[in-house]
């Protein structure tokens, strides 16, 4: 059946990435997107768009998928200041300085190596959220950098290449509940499985690892890194001459409490706890599928069949209420805190999670409106007419590589490009799994190069570098990464 609205069909998602672009306003512009959509929707009545704007933002809550995953975000952010707070990440740095003191004392050979693999390490372990994992790495790693004479232009760059594509690797965070929630919303009833197959066709997070790896081992750094790390070992300075390192007074904020003896288990109890929770509570939430699909199997088999079929937001959710309630009891039988302290720092710490809270509202807002108007079946339509269904991946992956490198956020760009790849993938009949990733990818990758990037730059905070040379010495990198993905998205699609 012939899509009604045609090529207005286009007009919210394009608009909305226009506007970002242009503006730098992720928020303003999604709202205008979805505000367009429904003017259209409305025969253009601009009252009753305006009317049926408000409803819809209120109809995202009306879906408890959506309102578990707004949930977790809001409270992800209670548990990172209880952490901070409970001295969890003071403890941390504390011990794992410990662990480096070795090396601290040696200025060049393989001593450099393994305190840089050290932090591409962390920075991969702490994959619950990617702001958490540079912030840490940057504050646990600069002064044993700094001691080895690597310049913090290094640190920046493994900070920020071992963040969001172990994050969006490994989906039991944030991020993977966002996602699942985005393929909810358009009909896949097993978000798990799907985001899990699609993981092996996320190449550019994968390359972006494994490049930081191999410059890490074989010390062969190009580009601006490689006069960068000259400058260090020459003349000593740590920052190019002018340079205005970047460090802001919100990164401590939270403070260990005063009295408070920091102690690494502290932080990493309830982290354990909540990735723990996840499996367990995917496996709980679609256990009943899975005896009712594969009754024969054996209970390893229904295990991880469940996983698949489990409800993402539902896991993650139980899972960060479960491991910030174990982290209040656990901090108040050591008596670290009272509970008033804990309540208002509860607040606090959803209050600082709102601007990302509002985005997953307009994400699946913009998502719902261009569900109703047909436009990724609309794209299918025309693009069937010259674009084979095997270059479908290539393309979403640039397309996505543009809007996350305009607008500076990835998860923005998710939210766009979910909703038209996927319908787009289905009606051309392209692999649906490699142009998730390839959306997924390509926002990451993107993000990655944007110097507007919240993750780009809390690097350079985290790292007290100089934004714009973060910036400079970390683009010939995910450049490289970027351009052998997109390189892979086309010779599978040239050779089928």
């Amino acid at each position: 059946m012939p899509n009604e609205y045609g090529l207005l069909s286009l007009l919210p998602p394009v608009i909305a990435i226009i506007l970002a672009i242009r503006t730098k306003q992720v928020y303003v512009s999604l709202l205008f997107g979805i505000w367009l959509g429904w003017l259209i929707l409305s025969d253009f009545n601009p009252l009753e768009g305006s009317f049926q704007t408000v409803e819809a933002l209120v109809d995202v809550f009306r879906e408890p998928g959506n309102t578990r995953t707004i949930m977790f975000c809001a409270l992800v952010g209670a548990l990172i200041i209880f952490i901070q707070r409970s001295g969890g990440v003071e403890g941390f740095i504390i011990r794992v300085n410990r662990l480096l003191h070795y090396y601290e004392q040696k200025q060049s050979g393989s001593n450099r190596i393994i305190v840089q693999l050290l932090a591409w390490f962390t920075g991969m372990l702490i994959f619950v959220e990617s702001s958490i994992s540079v912030l840490t790495v940057g504050a646990l790693y600069r002064p044993v950098f700094d001691k080895l004479g690597i310049s913090r232009e290094k640190l920046a760059y493994v900070a920020d290449s071992s963040s969001a594509p172990s994050s969006i690797l490994i989906p039991f965070n944030g991020w993977g509940a966002f996602i699942m929630s985005l393929l909810v919303a358009e009909g896949f009833t097993d978000p798990f499985a799907t985001l899990f197959r699609a993981v092996g066709f996320n190449f550019y997070p994968i390359l972006a690892l494994l490049l930081a790896l191999i410059i890490i081992i074989t010390q062969k750094d190009y580009g601006p890194m490689r006069k960068a790390e000259r400058r260090v070992r020459e003349t000593g300075a740590l920052l190019n001459e002018g340079a205005t390192p970047m460090i802001s007074d919100e990164l401590t904020d939270v403070e260990t409490a005063s009295g408070i003896k920091p102690k690494a288990y502290n932080m990493v109890l309830p982290i354990v706890i909540m990735v723990l929770m996840m499996p367990a509570m995917l496996a709980t939430t679609g256990w009943e599928a899975a005896l009712a699909n594969r009754p024969e199997g054996s209970f390893g088999q229904q295990f991880f069949y469940a996983i698949g079929q489990g409800s993402g937001s539902t896991s993650v959710l139980i899972a960060v209420i479960t491991s910030t309630l174990f982290a209040m009891c656990f901090y108040r039988a050591q008596g670290l805190m009272k509970w008033k302290e804990m309540i208002d720092l509860t607040l606090k710490g959803i209050s600082g999670m709102m601007p990302l809270a509002l985005l997953m509202m307009f994400a699946f807002a913009i998502g719902a409106v261009c569900k109703e108007l047909g436009t990724g079946q609309y794209v299918a339509d025309v693009a069937k007419a010259w674009l084979s269904p095997s270059m479908v991946p290539f393309i979403v992956f640039l397309v996505s590589c543009f809007i996350a490198f305009s607008t500076g956020t990835s998860w923005g760009t998710f939210a766009i490009m979910i909703s038209i790849a996927v319908p787009m993938a289905k009606g051309m009949g392209a692999d649906v799994h490699m142009t998730i990733a390839a959306a997924l990818g390509g926002g990451v990758f993107g993000d990655h190069c944007s110097p507007i990037s919240d993750t780009t730059i809390l690097s350079s905070m985290a790292s007290a570098t100089d934004h714009i040379d973060h910036v400079r010495t970390q683009l010939p990198y995910a450049l490289t990464a970027g351009g052998l993905t997109a390189l892979l998205y086309l010779a599978v699609g040239l050779l089928g």
